[in-house]
């Protein structure tokens, strides 16, 4: 019976991927199905059959995967302020390693202990971090397909979307990799006789001595795009304001435009979500980003798709967090 529920599931998240696939309830979808289709496989709830994997042998395999993962993010989380410095956006992988340790602690108590307390709280705490859990699991999967999907129409407009400048003037590797996987969709398009319009995308910050969007022009005019063919947005300082403003650029040049927005693959799918929620009419692309950046980048991005939903994602944890409790009384 699981295994149709599932596929129910994979079936509504392809026809919702077709209709419109820059919306995060079709990470939720995906997520479903798959949990479904795992508890299938394990066995766990289906007495008609024996199961197909013992589950003392599945719980100790996800409890040393958990275990890796902790290592892992504790790891990363040295790495990244080693390298990038102590600011609070580079510890995020610290402090969910170090957060994870304390959830383990907790509940290796709560198991071995007589205290009502510990288990009570334990039992409020599961439930939270279980939804938590499938949500990031979720957002990572989908984006990592989302962030695969080809460029099949030609299209107007590429957009860059900017990430600062160091020493004032200067594109730093981040960037730059935008601005490359930019210039690439710009060139295939125009091998086939339509180039696009490439449009920069960034405002001055207090700390820079020109606009975002200057540097990215001259950068991109160094590497062979007519300077005619780029247009400058150089008002934006959020993502938001990025799409929105270039938005408008596009409008004015062609109303029934279509785009492809670049930015770095990290930032893919809320990028995505956000275009969709200002109207932005275009897919979203990637360009790579450093390896050890990734996890504190992904996780900076759930966090702010989590709190960009905050009154039901914090009403679900509410409710879980209260069911666990009272289970655990």
């Amino acid at each position: 019976m699981l295994a149709y529920v599932a596929a129910l599931f994979f079936v509504i998240f392809c026809v919702r991927v077709l209709h419109d696939p820059r919306r995060f309830s079709n990470a939720v979808f995906l997520g479903t199905g798959a949990t479904l289709l795992a508890i299938h496989e394990a066995g766990v709830f289906d007495t008609a059959q024996p199961t197909r994997l013992p589950v003392a042998y599945l719980l100790l395999l996800l409890g040393l995967g958990a275990v890796a993962f902790v290592f892992y993010l504790i790891a990363n989380g040295v790495k990244m302020v080693r390298k990038e410095g102590r600011r609070p956006a580079n510890l995020l992988t610290l402090l969910t390693g170090l957060a994870l340790v304390g959830l383990m602690a907790l509940l290796g108590a709560a198991g071995i202990s007589d205290s009502s307390l510990l288990a009570r709280v334990a039992g409020a705490v599961i439930p939270v971090v279980g939804y938590v859990s499938f949500l990031f699991l979720s957002f990572v999967g989908y984006a990592f397909l989302y962030g695969r999907l080809p460029v099949r129409r030609n299209v107007d407009f590429v957009v860059v979307l900017g990430s600062g400048l160091i020493g004032g003037s200067r594109v730093p590797r981040l960037l730059a990799n935008r601005l490359d996987r930019g210039r690439k969709v710009y060139e295939a398009q125009a091998t086939r006789g339509n180039p696009p319009v490439l449009v920069t995308s960034g405002g001055q910050g207090p700390d820079e001595d020109l606009p975002e969007a200057d540097a990215m022009a001259d950068y991109l005019a160094e590497r062979g795009v007519p300077r005619d063919r780029i247009r400058r947005e150089n008002r934006s300082r959020t993502t938001e304001e990025n799409l929105r403003f270039s938005k408008a650029i596009m409008e004015e040049l062609k109303q029934d435009y279509r785009c492809v927005v670049v930015t770095n693959n990290f930032h893919v799918f809320r990028a995505a979500l956000t275009a969709r929620r200002t109207g932005v009419r275009g897919q979203v692309v990637g360009a790579p980003t450093a390896a050890y950046f990734w996890p504190s980048a992904t996780i900076r991005e759930f966090v702010a798709v989590f709190l960009s939903y905050k009154v039901v994602n914090l009403g679900i944890c509410m409710v879980l967090g209260l069911l666990g409790l009272a289970a655990a009384w």
